[in-house]
């Protein structure tokens, strides 16, 4: 190298963009710049010596809530992003509903940038919200700095998420079209889940219909039936037959339904610019095994049957969905007046810290590399974001790194979480244990050693 070297990681696995393989990545000024020889460690270099751990890209999460219920905005920022660099997320982006001031203008774009400036951990880019009546604040948000926007097609029951119409979405998806942005979609219509629910008073007789039985709360299913697949599949429809129109670069989030793979696959087949992303909760757990009370488990779409998550997998596996990503939402442990009961349960799981291992250990059982992981949970959702130098192990790209040991087999319990969080996977096994995280090729996480001061930036689009 003709200048001096700040850093090397090297490993006997390295997973470049070219493949998996022994290397030595050589870090200068935060960047990669060289993916070299192992043996290729210049004399008096740091070198840190993974041996046989692996080392991948940081982890990029596009769908990430960071909530502020009970703190500033601030402290909710640096304890997320402090459990993003103890999971091996470098990169995060944060979605505009949810707990904090909803970014719905130009002017909260810029509070919740400089509220979050001095305590970030890792990286952090914000989704702009398409919320009715703000079609104007767009472009304004835009120039903000905004990655894309996100819009919900139902409202959530906290009313964090107002819900857009038709009518909405015609106004703004061509201006979205024209900023050359992504629009994220929440794709659920109300229209099946107010059926479904109203199925559900129905068929419990007057009884059911004045008040549902404590013991019917409990139960999952009864969580499960009042969000069908319809209310997924006709949103996702929708979406295809307006992106058909106004040709705006859309994207389905927290994908649940396996019914929708089909019209998803026709329309990527005709070249539409549809895009679909999943999550480790949907990969990881099934319907049939949540327990009475269990309400941890309770997301939007919900959790589904087993063959509904093997669908998911195999989606995932040939290209039709593109992305895994943690859809983090901080949940509120349950109140001692709703302890068990899905009704009243907010939804949310909290996931962040999680996601790597959770979606590693079912991909390792099902005979996927980390590879796969790299390519969905970092290169892949680094595009959809339009971060050109983040998710990939290669010369000019951000030395955003994990070194992670694949094969430690680990159970989650509370005092190991970042914030002590209410998540399912309590009491799980999961396979890998991310051992050091680096970000711009300065270390932001060290299992055996104390947390670095926060050293992320608040990131902006590129023009």
């Amino acid at each position: 190298m003709p200048f001096p070297l700040d850093l090397i990681v090297r490993s006997r696995r390295v997973i470049t963009a070219g493949g998996t393989r022994p290397a030595s990545v050589h870090i200068r000024g935060g960047k990669i710049v060289g993916v070299l020889a192992f043996d290729d460690v210049p004399e008096g270099c740091p070198v840190d010596e993974a041996g046989d751990a692996a080392v991948m890209p940081g982890v990029v999460d596009t769908h990430v809530r960071v909530s502020a219920a009970g703190r500033t905005t601030s402290d909710a920022f640096e304890i997320t992003t402090r459990a993003a660099a103890a999971g091996g997320v470098t990169t995060l982006l944060d979605m505009p509903f949810h707990g904090i001031q909803p970014t719905t203008t130009a002017a909260a774009v810029g509070v919740k940038r400089e509220a979050a400036a001095a305590a970030c951990h890792v990286d952090v880019g914000l989704w702009g919200g398409l919320a009715p009546g703000n079609e104007r604040e767009l472009a304004p948000m835009f120039e903000a700095g905004v990655f894309g926007f996100m819009c919900a097609l139902v409202a959530s029951d906290a009313s964090e998420y107002p819900a857009v119409s038709d009518s909405n979405l015609r106004v703004a998806m061509p201006a979205i079209t024209r900023l050359g942005v992504p629009l994220l979609v929440h794709a659920e219509l109300p229209g099946p889940i107010a059926a479904a629910q109203a199925k559900q008073r129905a068929g419990g007789g007057l009884l059911a219909r004045l008040s549902p039985t404590r013991r019917s709360r409990r139960r999952y299913r009864t969580y499960l039936e009042s969000r069908p697949k319809e209310a997924e599949n006709e949103a996702i429809a929708l979406m295809i037959a307006l992106c058909r129109e106004f040709r705006t670069a859309t994207h389905i989030v927290h994908l649940s339904s396996s019914d929708a793979l089909t019209p998803l696959f026709h329309a990527r087949s005709a070249r539409l610019p549809v895009s679909a992303e999943t999550c480790p909760h949907y990969l990881s757990f099934v319907a049939d095994e949540i327990g009475d009370g269990a309400t941890a488990f309770t997301c939007a779409p919900p959790i589904r049957e087993r063959e509904n998550r093997e669908l998911l997998w195999a989606a995932l596996a040939g290209g039709l969905i593109q992305m895994v990503v943690s859809d983090h939402s901080p949940a509120a442990a349950p109140t001692a007046n709703a302890p068990d009961d899905f009704t009243r349960a907010r939804p949310g799981i909290s996931s962040l810290q999680l996601s790597l291992p959770a979606t590693w250990t079912e991909a390792r059982a099902r005979g996927y590399t980390l590879a796969h992981i790299a390519e969905w949970m970092c290169r892949n959702p680094a595009r959809l974001a339009g971060l050109s130098r983040k998710g990939v192990v290669d010369v000019g790209f951000d030395a955003d790194l994990i070194v992670m040991n694949p094969d430690a087999r680990w159970k989650v319990q509370e005092e190991s979480l970042e914030g002590r969080v209410f998540t399912p996977y309590l009491g799980r096994h999961l396979y890998g244990i991310v051992e050091r995280t680096y970000l711009r090729g300065r270390r932001v996480f060290d299992r055996c050693g104390p947390c670095a001061a926060p050293h992320g930036r608040i990131l902006t689009r590129s023009p």
